[in-house]
């Protein structure tokens, strides 16, 4: 049985990204961050769907608040109901070089307990314009683990597996219930409160995907959010 990293938000899109690698026959070990995100809840999210599944969880502490960002500056502000295609720019929730980091630290997991697969939930089709969610970006990462980890060097680097790269975020939804992914489990809203607010690039983004799928997003949104 293969073994695989699986970086691990607790949002939909790594969550149906765990269930991939599970369907693929991976024996999981999911990854989060605690990295000073203001949506802080979707650790608790994170941390029900390994329970779900029964696999093993690492949650890594690290402090990017210096990083300019509104998930890490509480003094920046989510933008809300931004007009037009939402990935048209880079929008202030970006936060710099995040996945560069979360991906190094995956590899050295990886490295650690002999698995050879990193398994990310990112895709280029509906998503806010970050750089680091773009194919380019992967096959550039992807190079770097030949060249870079004791793995690469030996002949069998770490893989990057990406199995929603080219999918919308209705292709998604509609993965996920195939799959059976827990996906009321899940957070994806980028603010902090009790309930997912509707407004950010985020939650329209998910409620657009659980719509054009056809099915009923079942976490709770804020009163008057069309779901």
């Amino acid at each position: 049985m293969p073994k695989a990293v699986v970086l691990l938000s607790g949002g939909l899109d790594s969550t149906t990204t765990l269930a991939q690698a599970l369907a693929d026959g991976c024996e999981v070990t999911a990854l989060s961050f605690r990295y000073g995100q203001r949506h802080v809840k979707e650790l608790v999210s994170a941390e029900n769907v390994c329970k779900h599944y029964g696999v093993a969880h690492v949650v890594v502490n690290m402090d990017l608040s210096s990083f300019r960002s509104a998930l890490t500056r509480k003094d920046i502000a989510v933008p809300e109901n931004r007009p037009g295609k939402l990935d048209k720019e880079i929008p202030i929730t970006y936060v710099p070089a995040r996945n560069i980091v979360f991906l190094s630290v995956a590899a050295g997991l990886c490295e650690s307990i002999g698995a050879d697969r990193i398994y990310l939930g990112v895709n280029d089709v509906d998503y806010s314009g970050y750089p680091d969610c773009r194919p380019e970006f992967l096959e550039q990462f992807q190079k770097t683990l030949a060249v870079g980890t004791k793995a690469g060097v030996e002949g069998h680097p770490i893989r990057i597996v990406a199995p929603i790269l080219r999918c919308s975020k209705a292709d998604i939804v509609r993965l996920g219930k195939k799959l059976g992914a827990p996906l009321e489990l899940t957070w994806s809203c980028y603010e902090g409160g009790e309930k997912a607010c509707g407004r950010c690039d985020s939650c329209r983004l998910r409620l657009e995907g659980f719509r054009e799928a056809g099915y009923k997003d079942e976490i709770p949104y804020e009163d008057g959010v069309q779901q």
